[in-house]
């Protein structure tokens, strides 16, 4: 049996390098008319794979290339090509207005055939199934006047956000996840969560946004550029990805299927809150293929809104805390235009430009996505005098397109003026949620919830360092998590009413708009399985 185990790992070993050189040779006889973009020197076989990010933040890793090798730079990895992007005119004209041929998506094995994300709107290549779900999404959440009708709910869950704040200050970050999940759960299916406690339905979407994050990284998956590692047994020597694609597959189809059929079980009945799904099931969408577009344009509302959304509000708590001076100014405007008798709302928003600019700063300072999603190009493309052949993963470094000093002056610091002013720098809305056809759909929706919720927050609590036994101040780092979608990482602040109206402001809302009964226990007894 050993001898038999060796000999299949020499034909497996035989078979990768045979495997790796055709890769090679394949792609090194392509375009030899023009080089690719500069970069770190390839090595044989395994290219620049000892390149890629090694334990620091893969923006700031890539950020590097622009100071070494200019605004367009390359690696190599098994014969697949990554591009990456540090100037934004760049970005821009191949995205924006090269969009017709720089509007794919890769074929990440393990993201997408793996955890199957290639069937989600954000990683599905590009065509009639992209644009399908895409027209659903947009009409849905897509301007400013689809999300208007959505105000009221985003203004009663945000009152609810203060609440559980208040009663758990020490647990904001899961309270802003609720937040999120409590207002697109609604939307897209009509879903109620759990008022008092941790929802099973926003904690399995929080851990799964986080796991396609993960999976979605390029150059992090081995499996991506050499597609028959998927194929080797499980009990072969490397292959736990395997296992966790598994899981993470489950996870992603428990999130889109679940909520599906509660909507269906919930018509049955007569009783249902209208949402995205709903409405669609009621305009006929029943075929397959219809149905199919209901479930995952659905789940595209939750992944274009929470991401962003639970990311800046989370950043913005931190901003709060190491800023103090920036909390005063805005509880100024906000104490001077609306009083102390009542929370803003989004109809305040034109009235309050210093709040606003605030949340144009909590986007600006860490974007969600540092390096958006990856692009590909359907066909041969030469920019700038090289050339990037069909196929190659490309990566706008948004983080560095946002952090330009050319454009913002000391970029690193959280300073919401920098947007106000005769000559205000260039708002950074249009390039932090992507670019052309594949912008992010849940742009509109992620910014009124940022609006709402950041202004109330002002308006409610005061926002400063928490402190340690010995009555020290805790100052908390900077520090974020790698991965496609990036937010802090866990930290400590101190929150407390702003005052004993303030306090009473904030308990209004248990008899304002008492909490409905949930439909977890509902949803999570029904029968499903993924198609």
């Amino acid at each position: 049996m050993a001898i038999q185990n060796l000999q299949v790992f020499d034909i497996l070993l035989g078979g990768l390098g045979l495997f790796i050189l055709k890769q090679i040779l394949d792609k090194s006889t392509k375009n030899k008319s023009l080089p690719l973009p500069p970069g770190p020197k390839r090595k044989p076989l395994i290219g620049n794979l000892l390149d890629l990010p090694q334990g620091e933040l893969d923006w700031i890793h890539w950020f590097k290339h622009k100071d070494l090798y200019g605004p367009i730079s390359s690696v190599t990895i098994f014969g697949q090509h990554i591009v990456i992007l540090n100037d934004l005119q760049l970005a821009v004209d191949l995205f924006d207005r090269k969009s017709s041929v720089f509007s794919d998506r890769p074929e990440l094995v393990f993201c997408g055939q793996m955890c199957g994300w290639d069937r989600s709107m954000a990683m599905m290549h590009y065509g009639s199934g992209h644009k399908a779900l895409r027209k659903i999404v947009h009409q849905f959440m897509g301007s400013g006047d689809a999300i208007a009708r959505h105000h009221p709910l985003i203004d009663v869950e945000s009152r609810r956000f203060l609440l559980r704040t208040l009663k758990t200050p020490g647990e904001v970050a899961d309270h802003i996840r609720t937040l999120t999940g409590a207002i697109i759960l609604k939307m897209s299916h009509g879903y109620t969560i759990e008022p008092e406690k941790p929802d099973p339905l926003v904690m399995l979407a929080d851990d799964t946004l986080l796991e396609f994050s993960l999976s979605a990284q390029a150059g992090a998956w081995l499996v991506d550029v050499l597609p028959f590692l998927q194929y080797l047994p499980d009990w072969f020597p490397g292959t736990g990805f395997k296992r966790i694609a598994r899981k993470w597959r489950s996870n992603g189809d428990a999130l889109v299927e679940k909520p599906h059929a509660f909507v269906k079980e919930q018509m049955k009945t007569g009783h249902y809150y209208p949402s995205l799904t709903s409405s669609l099931i009621e305009k006929g969408y029943t075929s397959p293929e219809e149905d199919y577009n209901v479930k995952w344009s659905a789940a595209a509302v939750y992944g274009g809104g929470a991401d962003t959304t639970v990311s800046a509000n989370c950043s913005f708590y931190l901003a709060m805390t190491l800023y103090p001076e920036i909390q005063r100014r805005a509880q100024e405007e906000l104490d001077r235009v609306i009083g102390t008798d009542r929370l803003p709302t989004f109809s305040d928003r034109n009235n309050l430009p210093y709040i606003d600019a605030l949340v144009k700063e909590a986007i600006r300072w860490h974007p969600v996505a540092p390096l958006g999603l990856p692009h590909v190009p359907t066909e041969d493309a030469v920019v700038n005098g090289y050339t990037i052949p069909k196929g190659s993963i490309m990566l706008a470094n948004i983080w560095q397109f946002t952090h330009d000093p050319s454009r913002y002056r000391e970029p690193t610091k959280f300073n919401p003026e920098r947007f106000l002013g005769e000559n205000p720098e260039p708002d950074t809305h249009d390039i932090s949620f992507g670019f052309g056809r594949r912008i992010c759909p849940g742009k509109e929706l992620a910014d009124a919830i940022l609006f709402v919720s950041i202004a109330q927050s002002l308006a409610a609590f005061t926002i400063g360092k928490a402190k340690d036994s010995n009555g020290n101040e805790i100052t908390p780092a900077e520090d974020y998590t790698n991965g496609i979608i990036s937010r802090p990482k866990d930290f400590v602040c101190a929150i407390k009413p702003r005052s004993e109206k303030a306090f009473a402001l904030i308990k209004a809302v248990e008899d304002e708009h008492p909490f409905e009964p949930s439909h977890s226990t509902e949803l999570f007894n029904l029968e499903w399985k993924a198609t």
